[in-house]
């Protein structure tokens, strides 16, 4: 069994894969830069090691210097998290030429499944239904214009190494075909190094719906049913829920048995996680797979009762699953909110800097993944996302008014953060009804946006209503003399006005 896992990852993640390595009794070690010296995750692991400055390209993204860490503290295995080096095929082959187990995938299923183009053949091939598109790169604007009127406008152009929404084109109009492509190819050369794009037919309004899966080195694979993530700004998600709204019995066996196809397709092992996109009328298609674990993975956990770290470290040491696909079933109902330190107000501007206090929601149902604590300096290098909030109940009403009760107990100072914006998602009627898709803050953000306009005159009606209650209690007291009642009356005043300023009006 594996002794010692190097979590090459920070923040939440890190601490997430640090409690399951406790409870499994493996050492944890963590790998910090020079900004993240004072980071929760470094507190917590059994031992920490500096990589590099700041900026993750001289530090988390620098394999060898991973590998170094790993061979210097005895790691025998490498858990990457997500992002970072997560889905890079070259890092999982140096582990395994190093003799380190990487936990995740090979690097021929990362690299097949990374490839969108490769991966639109691969699914094809083995039946999985796909959005209607092309399976090769662009190559010149003549060919653009011809394979866009043969799919059909609208569509997305796509970045085939992409991700997190960058290298992405919508083009609904001939006219902006060839800037469209332009534009995608520019930005993933950019953010990729690779301008390969593809053509994939535009499904209107579509619902994101992903389902999580877990395979075994002895040819086993279940799905672990599906989470809604249509709430979505910029293509990266904000709010996700599990089960989703828009599931129906059937469905939900069809999609699943889907990703089930779609993993054994590539032999895949480990936690992985296959996208869909479905329309209105409840067609679905794969959109792409993720083969790592995801940010949401939380929710997947609280209604499955499935530790997916835990079966990620045993199927990585070689063990067979310990689930079947006919030992799960969802429980309940689970709500995650992505808590970032950014200004919605601003266009969602990065708030990085010194948080002053933080006051974590607890209670029934609740559970916290984050990393800032009171002090603690947010760094600018890095993404805003500081915490994820997860709350569970018996059925998606009660996680609703759940999730709400815990933004409000929740308190962070310092920093601008999205938590106003996000208990605003839980108030609008689409969401409420569970009636919503990927266009849902885009078609709400000025609902989304907007103050509350009596916030300063409820602070003063409490003052008001302070002072008449001291007031009453005055004018019923009965004092002993007179001098007993000047001093009653000096004294109570003194206590009101030490309340009232510490009102902050």
């Amino acid at each position: 069994m594996i002794k010692k896992i190097l979590i090459a990852n920070r923040g939440e993640i890190a601490i997430r894969v640090m409690h399951t390595c406790r409870e499994m009794g493996i050492k944890s070690v963590a790998v910090f830069s020079d900004v993240d010296r004072t980071s929760q995750h470094v507190r917590l692991a059994d031992e920490a090691y500096h990589i590099g400055a700041a900026p993750s390209a001289e530090s988390y993204l620098v394999i060898d210097k991973i590998i170094d860490v790993a061979k210097r503290s005895g790691a025998d295995a490498i858990h990457p998290g997500y992002g970072f080096l997560s889905e890079n095929a070259e890092f999982s082959d140096r582990c395994k030429a190093e003799g380190i187990i990487f936990i995740g995938p090979t690097s021929k299923v990362i690299s097949v499944m990374g490839d969108k183009i490769s991966a639109r053949k691969k699914m094809i091939a083995a039946g999985v239904q796909v959005v209607p598109g092309t399976k090769e790169n662009i190559k010149s604007d003549e060919e653009a214009l011809r394979i866009v009127k043969e799919v059909g406008l609208p569509v997305m152009i796509k970045a085939s190494a992409g991700g997190g929404g960058k290298g992405m084109r919508l083009v609904r109009k001939e006219e902006d075909i060839i800037s469209g492509v332009r534009a995608a190819k520019s930005e993933a050369l950019a953010g990729f190094g690779d301008d390969t794009v593809y053509v994939e037919k535009y499904v209107e309004n579509p619902h994101h719906i992903e389902v999580q899966v877990l395979g075994d080195s002895h040819g086993n694979v279940i799905h672990l049913f599906e989470r809604e993530c249509s709430v979505q700004r910029r293509h990266q998600k904000v709010m996700e829920e599990s089960p989703s709204p828009l599931m129906t019995p059937e469905l939900r066996e069809k999609m699943g048995n889907q990703a089930v196809m779609a993993a054994k397709a590539v032999d895949y092992i480990g936690a992985g996680t296959v996208e869909f996109l479905v329309d209105d009328d409840l067609n679905y298609y794969f959109l792409e797979m993720n083969t790592r674990l995801q940010v949401e993975h939380p929710i997947t956990e609280q209604v499955t009762r499935v530790d997916l770290v835990r079966q990620q470290i045993q199927v990585a040491a070689g063990m067979a699953l310990e689930y079947k696909q006919e030992d799960l079933s969802q429980l309940g109902h689970s709500i995650e909110a992505r808590i970032y330190a950014e200004n919605p107000c601003e266009n969602f501007m990065p708030s990085p800097g010194l948080v002053k206090n933080i006051t974590v929601p607890l209670g029934p149902g609740i559970r916290h993944d984050g990393y800032i604590y009171s002090g603690y300096t947010i760094p600018i290098h890095y993404d805003p996302m500081i915490s994820k909030l997860i709350v569970t109940g018996k059925n998606r009403e009660q996680a609703i008014e759940r999730m709400k009760r815990a933004l409000y107990n929740y308190k962070i100072s310092g920093v601008k953060t999205n938590i106003r914006f996000l208990n605003r998602i839980l108030e609008t009627p689409e969401f409420v009804e569970g009636n919503y898709n990927t266009q849902f803050i885009d078609n709400n953000i000025d609902f989304l946006k907007r103050k509350e306009k009596h916030s300063v005159d409820h602070q003063k009606f409490a003052v008001a209503a302070t002072f008449v209650h001291y007031i009453n209690n005055l004018e019923k007291s009965q004092p002993t003399s007179g001098a007993d009642s000047e001093d009653c009356k000096k004294s109570e005043w003194k206590s009101f006005g030490r309340r009232k300023n510490s009102m902050r009006l």
